[in-house]
């Protein structure tokens, strides 16, 4: 009986973790087109790093289109097996650290009010995790950042 009970609670167990697991993944809501609609100058960027402004050019105006089984768009974005997750991050964690890296060159850094700067709101940002190089943290349904070479690109959903 005790082996029953065991297989019955890890069956129940595996099957809610790949329920929400195909839920979080299957989320329609970043699906789609996105346009890349704006490009600033990263917080992270420094004098000694000059930004790459041809890259800029390149990518503006350029859509990135989120499929089930690729990302498509301009290079460096386009990706194949896209591993998707939707997570939830803080200010610190965004574009891989780096606000998390600044406040640790310098204690007056405060990655919330940086990221507040960007348009982010609240203590949590609803971040696309997508087993590519790349993850987009989304400051709105319809709206998406990602940090690119000391740019932050704004993506609007089409």
């Amino acid at each position: 009986m005790r082996v029953f009970c065991l297989a019955v609670f890890f069956a129940v167990l595996c099957l809610r973790v790949a329920a929400y697991t195909a839920a979080d993944a299957a989320d329609p809501s970043y699906l789609g087109t996105w346009k890349i609609a704006g490009a600033a100058v990263a917080p992270w960027s420094t004098p000694q790093r000059k930004p790459d402004a041809g890259e800029r050019a390149r990518l503006m105006g350029k859509t990135v289109v989120f499929k089930s089984m690729a990302i498509a768009g301009p290079q460096p974005f386009a990706c194949q097996g896209p591993h998707y997750k939707l997570s939830d991050y803080t200010a610190d964690l965004l574009f891989q650290g780096a606000f998390d890296e600044m406040r640790r060159q310098d204690k007056a850094v405060d990655p919330d009010k940086i990221a507040a700067g960007l348009g982010f709101t609240g203590k949590v940002i609803r971040t696309l995790e997508t087993g590519c190089e790349f993850d987009f943290h989304f400051v709105n349904a319809t709206t998406a950042q990602v940090g690119l070479n000391d740019y932050v690109y704004t993506l609007k959903k089409q």
